[in-house]
């Protein structure tokens, strides 16, 4: 039976990915394998977040993985020189490192070095100057770079800078709040959305359009948005019912994906998707339904907000009550993205201006009606993740239930 090689650092996993992609190495895993099953030839094991619930291993093959590199790069402008800021056992991460091959080389951060604005400016001077140059992120890191600058933190100037300087920031693990990405780009930083998972090879949807050969429509009368393209995994490790639900085939032959996604397809000649949040994390209160994605890009509006995460929590008359999460803006950060363990609390912050809960309730009350009202908020000095950086949800909402908020 085929076994995918763990390698035992960055760099052994730099040289094994870029083996894998040439069809000269065996499959490789950046975490040990669960399930006891052959991977065949595929290029990459890689392990979800466990997002949607329990974790599953995704089989990427190394077609999949050249298509979705190709469609990058072109999408793009052409190969770069890839700087490396996130974990490599996740896709981001992972995805860096094969475009890194397919492109002009890689200039990683330190394994688990906290990301800093001074940090992340001096892995910017280390890269090559000659040619494009990129970088993936996680919202949770644009966010500290810009509010670092913001507040005057030292070495902020430096790592925004940075980041301006680069030929492209690609942004993705999360939906980022409209009010940063205004921000970030009137800076002068080239951001990209992506939009994407483990089960496409990482983000194949940028600023809204699919990259090359990448399709996506929505579920008959759910909503729920499906994917399609040759970016798509071969299906989950040793899990033959998983595979068959997750993935679907057309009579027409085409292959597609079913995320847990809510999203709104617009436009004819050039669709344009907009992912409006998960399915499940939709909040019922009083019969209405709240999707947080847009309460967290109204709150994210507020003076003084750093970070939001929105959960629904239950409530003896209204069924669910909604919750916003909130940091202040300029509050120091944590460090590293995902550093802390998604179940460990966050300090409650005693530094929120007293007027702060009632300032986000009438601005949602007035961008989406008083039932997406958040009625408690809590402030906090960091929230919880999971992964490759992205806000934990569960270890949110039962933060949220463990504490009063104002």
């Amino acid at each position: 039976m085929t076994r995918a090689v763990v390698p035992a650092d960055l760099e052994g996993l730099v040289r094994a990915v870029g083996a894998a992609l040439d069809g000269d190495g065996p499959p490789v895993a950046p975490v040990p394998v669960l399930a006891d099953a052959d991977p065949g030839d595929a290029a990459l094991v890689l392990r979800t977040s466990g997002s949607t619930g329990a974790a599953r291993e995704v089989v990427l093959s190394a077609r999949a993985l050249r298509a979705s590199g190709d469609g990058t790069h072109a999408r793009l402008g052409g190969p770069g020189h890839w700087l490396l800021t996130l974990p490599a056992t996740h896709v981001a991460g992972v995805q860096v490192v094969a475009r890194a091959h397919a492109g002009h080389g890689l200039t990683a951060a330190p394994p688990g070095a906290p990301f800093t604005a001074d940090g992340f400016a001096a892995l910017v001077r280390r890269a090559p100057r000659d040619g494009r140059r990129y970088v993936s992120l996680v919202p949770t890191q644009l966010h500290r770079l810009v509010a670092a600058a913001e507040s005057g933190t030292d070495g902020g100037a430096r790592g925004l800078d940075a980041l301006c300087s680069l030929d492209a920031v690609l942004l993705g693990g999360a939906a980022t709040p409209t009010a940063l990405l205004r921000r970030a780009r009137a800076a002068g930083a080239r951001v990209v959305t992506t939009y994407g998972m483990t089960e496409t090879c990482g983000g194949c949807v940028y600023d809204g359009v699919p990259l090359a050969g990448v399709r996506a429509r929505l579920a008959g009368g759910s909503g729920v948005v499906e994917l399609a393209g040759p970016v798509l995994a071969d299906g989950y490790l040793g899990d033959d019912a998983a595979t068959a639900t997750a993935f679907r085939t057309d009579p027409d032959g085409s292959r597609w994906f079913r995320t847990s996604d809510l999203g709104r397809i617009t436009g004819d000649d050039q669709p344009h998707l907009t992912v409006l949040g998960r399915a499940d994390d939709v909040v019922v209160t009083g019969g209405v339904n709240v999707a947080p994605a847009a309460v967290e890009d109204v709150v994210a509006g507020v003076e003084g907000v750093g970070e939001v995460c929105v959960v629904g929590v239950p409530d003896p008359e209204w069924g669910q009550a909604v919750v916003a999460v909130v940091t202040l803006r300029g509050q120091a950060p944590s460090g590293r993205p995902g550093a802390r363990p998604s179940d460990a609390p966050s300090a409650r912050s005693s530094e929120a201006p007293p007027d702060l809960p009632g300032a986000i309730r009438r601005r949602v009350a007035d961008r989406l009606g008083r039932a997406a009202a958040p009625r408690r908020v809590l402030v906090v000095t960091d929230l919880p993740r999971r992964g490759p950086g992205k806000v934990d949800r569960a270890a949110v909402a039962r933060l949220a239930v463990g504490h009063d908020g104002a």
